[in-house]
């Protein structure tokens, strides 16, 4: 096979995977999350020998390849939402722990005591007065 001929398919594959993902929901958090515990589990399912982690990380690596897959966008994303909701931090962490990580090392995140809005702010400030940018009420924080 030329190389030219090699070039033309790998072309043609990425058109086609192009089309086909045209309207899809694509990666997200939930799936990015769902990924990373089935992964966790295939490990520990190496360690302990226990094929119900296997089962569960197959049954999670299906339904992130479902979201992924899926053309129904905006349920996906009121999926999303409701997860963002229910889970809070943890979600972030399960879908990129290298980047969460780095978050928590730069940043100390407050919760406003009025409107419940979660504000970032620098770590190693010491005390600092802040200022809601949802609600402006002032509160003060240690970071």
């Amino acid at each position: 096979m030329a190389k030219g001929d090699f070039q033309r398919r790998m072309e043609e594959a990425q058109r086609r995977l192009g089309a086909w993902a045209l309207g899809r929901n694509g990666a997200d958090e939930v799936s990015s999350a769902c990924t990373n515990v089935a992964v966790v589990l295939v490990v520990v399912n190496l360690i302990t020998r226990n094929s119900a982690f296997a089962i569960a990380a197959l049954a999670l690596l299906a339904y992130s390849w479902f979201r992924i897959s899926s053309k129904d966008v905006s349920r996906r994303r009121a999926e999303v939402t409701e997860a963002s909701r229910r889970l809070g931090p943890v979600l972030s962490w399960l879908a990129n722990p290298m980047a969460a990580a780095r978050e928590a090392r730069g940043y100390k995140h407050l919760t406003c005591p009025s409107c419940g809005q979660r504000v970032r702010i620098p770590r190693g400030k010491g005390k600092v007065r802040v200022t809601c940018p949802k609600c402006h009420a002032r509160f003060d924080g240690r970071a």
